[in-house]
């Protein structure tokens, strides 16, 4: 099973955000699930983890940065896809598309609007789905 995870979910992991992390080191530790992520998404993870509005240690930063560098799948994407609700987030979706991606994990309501083809999950739907965790939100 291919997943992607949106920057979001990475960010509120990284606050220590008990379900965000949970979910993220539930997909790490399960091999048949693979996170897969493209260079620019890779460079967005890193570059927003640095963003002084976080606040986040530099040993925070350089555990989720080496987290990544470990356990995420690099792979190509050629395509492009338009998405005008918020192109920044469009390199998600080429993602999710060109690897057939079985979930897109994400907090962000832009995605809301995207391809039906692509399975968007949020923490706590996808909690329900493999931790059997509580409801968070």
């Amino acid at each position: 099973m291919k997943i992607i995870i949106d920057t979001n979910v990475l960010v509120s992991a990284a606050f220590r955000d008990r379900l965000p992390e949970s979910v993220i080191l539930w997909i790490l530790a399960h091999p048949e699930w693979a996170w897969i992520a493209s260079e620019e998404i890779i460079r967005e993870y890193k570059e927003v983890l640095r963003r002084p509005k976080f606040k986040l240690t530099d040993a925070q930063v350089q555990y989720w940065r080496d987290l990544i560098d470990e356990a995420v799948e690099i792979v190509p994407v050629s395509a492009t896809v338009d998405f005008p609700r918020d192109r920044k987030d469009a390199k998600f979706l080429a993602c999710a598309l060109a690897h057939r991606a079985d979930v897109l994990l994400t907090g962000d309501r832009d995605f809301e609007d995207a391809d039906r083809e692509i399975n968007k999950m949020k923490i706590s739907q996808f909690s329900r789905f493999t931790l059997d965790l509580p409801e968070d939100e």
